[in-house]
């Protein structure tokens, strides 16, 4: 029989950022205990633990140190060392498995998986040489993304390649070594879905997300997405599909492309809490974190059922170039909640915190959010 992790057990969390703050946030309030592992210090989910140790992820004696103290450990993002977590294996129950995540961590394996699992993506080509490049410019055309395997995200490690050029020039100037080339997509909407699934199979869909980027960064999501009821049970579909054929016992965010002639496609997995869900700590009724959490421990899963529509927008660190954010603005604009990282150092493009305002549609939602983030612009006399 699997085994259960109630309230009161010690769980342990690879990556300290603001998805696992907001992990931590949710897991404490039903008393388990949170044990924080990273190479950082005083770090935002560390905040919220009841114990935070700094390590390198590649020091196997303060790995295997901290996993001995846990009941059972998961993961804020993808990008953990494979011998890291096969470590932590052989100390505590770690969920999800090393499998999926070293799927995750990497395009190229995620895309393989994917196109063999039968699961609709766009073209794509692995580029490993200035002739793989050349070849896969002949066989996609553009315009077309050149983008590093592992590693990056928010736009990082990518290329637009919009006119055929010299593939010996763009691999000279190549953001990594092991690539893949994905063709442009010509889309109306980009759509996430989140899905849960426990140790026994069991799972749950959130409503799907539409997503709007600015400058390669989530923007604002909205839900429900303005999308038909034919997309959004297929998005579904896609989504339950992807996470029972990785054998997931945890949470994975799907994101997705809608074509303009109606089609889905599967763009990136992440199996872990995702930007595009952060709505749900008001707006749904189990937030994804609290569902992550129920995934990993072996609970019943959440309901996922929308309270009110809900709009979130993130807030970088370009925010604070012209000094301290007008607080008091946005806070007075009614339904709008404020969340913030609890970090130190506000760069450009760093994600310092969110906005999520509930409204009476998803158009009243989005014009809230809006309202709110601008009126953090307006300086305090």
């Amino acid at each position: 029989m699997t085994r259960r992790f109630l309230p009161g057990a010690t769980i342990g969390l690879m990556g300290s950022g603001q998805l696992g703050r907001m992990f931590a946030v949710a897991a404490r309030r039903m008393s388990y205990r949170i044990h924080i592992f990273s190479p950082e210090k005083e770090t935002p989910a560390g905040q919220f633990a009841d114990r935070e140790v700094t390590g390198a992820y590649e020091d196997e004696a303060a790995v295997r140190g901290f996993a001995r103290d846990l009941d059972l450990l998961t993961f804020e993002f993808e990008n953990i060392p494979r011998q890291t977590v096969d470590w932590c294996t052989a100390e505590c129950e770690v969920r999800p498995a090393s499998a999926v995540l070293h799927t995750a961590q990497n395009r190229l394996r995620e895309k393989d998986f994917l196109s063999q699992a039968g699961i609709p993506v766009g073209p794509y080509r692995a580029v490993r040489s200035a002739v793989e490049l050349s070849d896969a410019l002949g066989a996609i055309k553009t315009p077309a993304i050149l983008k590093s395997a592992a590693f990056g995200y928010d736009g990082k490690g990518q290329r637009f390649i919009e006119e055929p050029l010299a593939a010996k020039q763009i691999w000279q100037e190549r953001p990594g070594d092991e690539l893949i080339l994905e063709a442009a997509i010509d889309f109306e909407k980009e759509l996430s879905v989140i899905v849960a699934r426990g140790p026994d199979g069991s799972m749950a869909t959130f409503p799907v997300c539409e997503n709007m980027h600015r400058n390669h960064i989530l923007d604002v999501t909205v839900v429900p997405a303005r999308v038909s009821a034919q997309v959004e049970k297929s998005a579904a579909d896609l989504a339950r599909t992807i996470a029972a054929k990785m054998d997931l016992i945890g949470l994975l965010a799907v994101e997705m492309f809608l074509r303009r002639d109606g089609a889905l496609l599967v763009n990136e997995l992440a199996p872990r809490p995702h930007n595009s869900g952060h709505w749900t700590i008001e707006g749904c009724a189990t937030s994804q974190f609290e569902q992550h959490l129920r995934a990993v421990c072996g609970l019943p899963l959440g309901s996922t059922e929308i309270l009110q529509p809900s709009a979130m927008a993130n807030l970088l660190g370009d925010l604070w170039e012209g000094g301290e954010p007008n607080w008091a603005a946005t806070l007075a604009v009614q339904g709008v909640r404020l969340h913030l990282y609890g970090k130190h150092h506000p760069r450009p493009r760093r994600k310092m915190g969110h906005l999520t305002a509930l409204s009476s549609t998803a158009e009243a939602a989005i014009a809230a959010v809006t309202k709110a983030r601008d009126g953090l612009k307006q300086r305090n006399a």
